[in-house]
């Protein structure tokens, strides 16, 4: 919970910094709180990122914003958030990231499942996005759905624990989202295995969730119990096609070197979304629902 201590309390017009003002709380985590507000030079509505006022002197909360800003000045993807720049030596400590009008794929999972011909779409988008992170040599590390907002198209978010390959030696504690860890992620004898099938674990837990409205693992009794170190995912519900359901659960092989590759996921679907009544770029649209049998290879 935010409390007024621990929150910048920022009234509508305040001064971010030169040419940047507050408009309203979004919400925020930890460490971070995030501001929708008005850009002078850009001329529009943009989110700021800012350190927590208890936190702006934290050298740890400050290098976690630099190295999300270094990332996310190195990635160009419309499926990725962009970022404007970054103030990390003012007085309010922050990133500039585009606003995105849409809800997190986290809310709209709690009211109803994802359908599958709006889980298809949704898929692919996201398996573009780890894709082409993987040929940046980058790791997301926190693929869940509530890092997804679903705008037109869905965008992958929140990059503040992502890590170059060439950095994973300086990972020394479990890293990410409990739920969402794949096993690499959980145990420190696993770290070395970390990479981009880390993410394509996250992806799998992401669509088995949007589809069923449950999550592949229960969940552990304490902060740091890991179900997913132990057992097996627990099955999807039947009326999942059988063959997207094989797609899901091939992302949740305990051993990274079994799990396909975004672009291998991406290659499966796309004849499938293909079958999909048009148009198939938005994810919420009237139309028919696709059939089992149109999951039956050609």
């Amino acid at each position: 919970m935010v409390t007024a201590r621990d929150s910048w309390a920022f009234a509508e017009g305040a001064e971010l910094a030169p040419g940047r003002h507050a408009v309203q709380l979004l919400g925020g985590g930890h460490r971070y709180e995030a501001y929708l507000a008005w850009d002078d030079e850009l001329y529009t509505l943009v989110v700021a990122k800012l350190v927590r006022p208890d936190q702006a002197g934290d050298a740890s909360s400050l290098e976690v914003l630099s190295r999300e800003a270094r990332a996310l000045a190195s990635l160009s993807h419309p499926a990725i958030v962009r970022s404007f720049g970054a103030v990390l030596d003012g007085d309010h400590p922050h990133l500039v990231l585009e606003f995105l009008d849409g809800p997190r794929l986290s809310t709209l999972i709690r009211r109803y499942p994802v359908i599958v011909e709006q889980l298809l779409p949704l898929a692919l988008e996201l398996c573009s996005a780890l894709h082409y992170l993987s040929r940046r040599r980058i790791v997301h590390l926190d693929v869940k759905p509530r890092n997804v907002i679903m705008s037109g198209p869905p965008r992958l978010i929140d990059l503040s624990v992502a890590t170059g390959l060439d950095e994973l030696e300086r990972i020394k504690s479990p890293i990410g989202t409990d739920a969402y860890m794949a096993p690499e992620q959980c145990d420190p004898a696993l770290f070395a295995a970390i990479g981009p099938p880390s993410d394509v674990w996250g992806l799998g837990v992401t669509l088995y969730e949007a589809v069923s409205g449950a999550r592949p693992f229960p969940p552990g009794s304490q902060k740091g119990d890991y179900p997913q170190l132990r057992m097996d995912a627990q099955p999807l519900p039947a009326d999942v096609p059988a063959p997207l359901a094989a797609v899901v659960m091939s992302c949740l092989e305990k051993r990274p070197g079994d799990r396909p590759t975004a672009a291998e996921i991406a290659g499966t679907l796309e004849p499938w979304a293909a079958e999909l009544p048009r148009p198939r770029i938005g994810l919420f649209r009237p139309g028919g629902r696709i059939r089992t049998s149109d999951f039956a290879p050609r």
